[in-house]
């Protein structure tokens, strides 16, 4: 998924796609571990993936404290 595609989800469905995504992490880890994984890059690409998505969180979570913050 893109990073223009994850900017347009809300918290909610960032946080779904967290799990996924950490999920997904983990699982290639253990295939790396057991010699079952072809592509290693694929595990940079998760781990990339579930720092981008975790940004995202906090900074939507920063933009709300900050709107209340100003109320």
């Amino acid at each position: 998924m893109k990073f223009s595609e994850i900017k347009e989800l809300s918290v909610e469905e960032l946080e779904n796609r967290l799990d996924e995504s950490k999920g997904n992490h983990m699982k290639l880890r253990f295939q790396h571990a057991t010699a079952q994984l072809d592509n290693t890059a694929k595990i940079r690409d998760a781990r990339r993936s579930v720092a981008k998505i975790e940004t995202l969180i906090n900074q939507r979570r920063l933009e709300e404290a900050k709107a209340k913050a100003e109320k």
